[in-house]
């Protein structure tokens, strides 16, 4: 796949201009470096030379096909290389060396605008060793807390023994800076005795005091708090931060153990004084962050120190990998559980020029963009981080160690980033080369970098021998400005001006970092490099100003379907299509159909080419998917719905709404429909001719039937009316004689 990867690469890069490396017209092997991470140099003396006019920087192929030597081109890779890698412990007890995150050290090499990836394994391993330190607010008003905590340290042992079977404790105890307003200093027996005027006893105000360090022995735990009394100080707020400052960063005093959890325990009934404060008793002097116990083992410097920022206190937490818990006594155990259920990284010392960013694969895989913690753990569970770290620009430094360690963990990870950023062949550069016109410029890299005044590839041009006719070579098109009217014509060449806002560069001086679109006031959105006019966008950044972000996971439904099947993801925000669909996910649409209904229209115009879309042009609008012919529909475990409906030829269609794991949208349509099968002629004339001749043989058959019931019945009434007459036997009334007889009327017998 690096092949592959390599060439898109490579063609990106010769999109953006024709050749990102030969458009920006540097001049030195150092800015070339800096233009793109598959920029090469070639410092060979002769390159270039026969009127090719091939630039310096370019390709590494481009370079070598044109000439220059492999040894002599200068292209440093970004590498990446672990250099201690010791395997994540499973138990914590009867072990001295217990690793929770791998690998412990890594080294990288990064060019500008490189980036390299690795990860980080997490892992809370079982009965770690806990230190717990009790530090109490003993003002007056906590006078029932310190009752029930006198009770609490074999309880306390007996519950975290269930988590740990090696658990130290400890206490200390705080009221307020001895300094008015804070204290009561009228009459002097409120010094002493702060409860003087509500006529009762209670010890004198304190800062801080560390009362018993930390300890095995759980019944030195309860002696020591037996003894403590409370006391009552002016004001409402106390001085816990004072307090929680001393805890942590007197490490030894309180005897925190290197290879175990810190828990500091912050009970109070109060608010607490926080930086500035002070300035109403004149302390003006803010908290230097140190330990200033005395041999008393009570904070000395309570009226010389401002109270410290909570910025102050988080940065001394994280140096001491301190957990501090806001809490009552009955909550420490859950606090502590809490705590270890989540896993959250920390950066420390990472310089602003390298861009670190994360992708979290907590409980049963499950991928987070973005975070750097996981929650919902419990103790033996092993969670990672994906790390990309792009270095955006050069520092002056030429290496640089940081740390990434997991909030409140000794363990870290130990990272030191080598920046890529100067040429070897910078190290035999020859000042005042006879090369460059007899000592007019230094030899570095292959080219002459020539001092003040001097111009030319070999230093040749002195700008006092100024010539008109010279401009000629400075226009780019006639009736165009000198040198684009951002730089002066020297000996023929254009040296462009120094500009506040940015480079300018080019033969003409016609490209520059600092004309390009913006983005509310940002320049390509911050996401991006100025070049000549055009955004270079950064990884996971597209459009003209680098304001469109690539991600898709923002996208993503409950459901994991992108924009609920609704919409678009243009930006990392959904666009709804669907007419009533609504929400970040496009997830909220009372009216809307089911996913299969809503891509049914896009199958129809995206494949068929026909329906309602193809009707109203709405099709490359509203359906963006990928349209795939299959034989048949093959098997997603999720993310994919199969559906099917009738087509305007009753046809039954079937298709597939699939998305892939970077949210893009596929319609899987089986090129074959179910059709139902035509009708067979010589059947139906079969069939139709056997049905006329059966009718006509029924018809027959019923007018027989019908011809001889009625002939039967007038047979029978024949019969009847024969035997009801009563004719003469002898003479047939019917019968007629054969001869006729007539009488002529006329005849008178002549």
């Amino acid at each position: 796949m690096l092949l592959p990867s390599l060439i898109l690469c490579c063609i990106s890069v010769i999109i953006k201009g024709s050749n990102i490396c030969t458009s920006q017209g540097v001049t030195t092997c150092r800015q070339c470096l800096a233009v793109h991470p598959t920029c090469a140099w070639c410092f060979h003396e002769e390159y270039g030379k026969g009127g090719s006019g091939a630039s310096r920087c370019d390709l590494k192929q481009n370079l070598i096909d044109g000439g220059c030597s492999p040894t002599a081109v200068q292209f440093p890779s970004s590498t990446l290389s672990i250099q201690k890698d010791a395997p994540l412990s499973n138990k914590a007890s009867g072990t001295d060396d217990v690793t929770q995150i791998r690998p412990q050290k890594l080294h990288i090499t990064l060019r500008p605008g490189d980036s390299k990836r690795f990860t980080v394994s997490v892992k809370q391993v079982e009965d770690y060793p806990v230190d717990l330190y009790y530090l109490m607010d003993l003002s007056f008003s906590m006078k029932d807390d310190l009752a029930r905590l006198r009770t609490l340290g074999n309880e306390l042992a007996v519950t975290m023994g269930r988590t740990t079977s090696n658990l130290q404790m400890g206490f200390g105890a705080f009221v307020d800076k001895t300094a008015s307003p804070y204290m009561y200093t009228y009459p002097p027996e409120a010094v002493e005795n702060p409860c003087f005027g509500i006529h009762k006893t209670c010890q004198a105000q304190f800062g801080f005091k560390h009362v018993l360090s930390l300890t095995e022995r759980v019944a030195r735990f309860t002696e020591e708090v037996e003894k403590q009394r409370v006391s009552r100080n002016r004001d409402a707020p106390e001085g816990g931060f004072d307090a929680i400052m001393q805890a942590v960063v007197c490490k030894d005093r309180i005897g925190w153990r290197p290879d175990a959890s810190h828990l500091l325990v912050f009970t109070t009934d109060a608010k607490t004084h926080i930086a500035l404060d002070g300035r109403i008793a004149g302390i003006v002097q803010p908290n230097d962050g140190k330990c200033h116990l005395d041999n008393e083992n009570v904070y000395n410097k309570s009226n010389m120190l401002d109270y410290p920022s909570m910025a102050l206190m988080t940065e001394k937490m994280s140096e001491n990998n301190i957990n501090l818990i806001f809490a009552v006594t009955n909550y420490v155990v859950p606090l502590y559980q809490k705590i270890r259920s989540k896993v959250e990284l920390e950066l420390l010392g990472v310089p602003e020029e390298l861009n670190l960013s994360f992708n979290a694969t907590c409980l049963n895989g499950e991928v987070i963009p973005g975070l750097k913690s996981c929650s919902g753990l419990k103790i033996g569970d092993t969670v990672s981080f994906n790390v990309e770290a792009q270095l955006r620009s050069c520092p002056k430094e030429k290496s640089h160690t940081f740390t990434i360690k997991p909030r409140g963990f000794k363990d870290s990870l130990e990272v030191t980033v080598d920046f890529a950023c100067g040429c070897d062949c910078e190290s035999n550069a020859i000042a005042d080369s006879v090369l460059c016109s007899n000592g007019n410029g230094t030899y570095e890299c292959g080219v002459c970098q020539c001092h003040e005044g001097r111009l030319g590839p070999k230093c040749e041009c002195s700008v006092e021998d100024y010539n008109p006719s010279d401009d000629v070579n400075c226009i780019p098109k006639p009736g165009n400005s000198i040198c684009s009217g951002r730089g002066e014509c020297l000996c023929g060449q254009c040296s462009c001006h120094a500009n506040d806002f940015g480079q300018v560069w080019g033969k003409y001086c016609e490209c520059d970092d600092f004309n390009c679109l913006r983005f509310k006031g940002a320049l390509c959105s911050d996401h991006g490099k100025c070049s000549c006019g055009l955004c270079q966008c950064e990884a996971g950044w597209k459009g003209e100003t680098c304001n469109c972000t690539t991600r898709t996971d923002t996208c993503m439904s409950s459901l994991g379907l992108l924009c609920s099947g609704r919409g678009n993801c243009q930006c990392g925000v959904c666009q709804c299509t669907q007419p009533g669909a609504y929400g970040d996910t496009c997830d909220k649409c009372p009216t809307c159909p089911d996913s299969c209904t809503i891509k049914k229209q896009c199958v129809e115009c995206q494949h068929f080419k026909r329906g309602q879309y193809t009707e109203d042009n709405s099709c490359s609008i509203i359906c963006r998917d990928e349209i795939k012919v299959v034989t048949e529909l093959a098997f997603h475990d999720k993310n994919a719905v199969n559906c099917s409906y009738k087509d305007e030829n009753d046809c039954v269609e079937h298709f597939q709404y699939y998305e892939d794991e970077s949210g893009k949208s596929i319609l899987y349509v089986v090129k074959e429909p179910e059709c139902p099968q035509g009708p067979d002629i010589l059947v139906v004339l079969l069939a139709v001719a056997g049905a006329i001749l059966l009718l006509g043989i029924v018809g027959l058959l019923i007018w027989k039937l019908l011809v001889t019931i009625h002939d039967r019945r007038e047979f029978a009434r024949f019969q009847e009316e024969r035997a009801k007459a009563k004719w003469d036997t002898a003479n047939n009334p019917l019968y007629k004689g054969a001869t006729s007889t007539f009488t002529n009327v006329a005849y008178r017998g002549t």
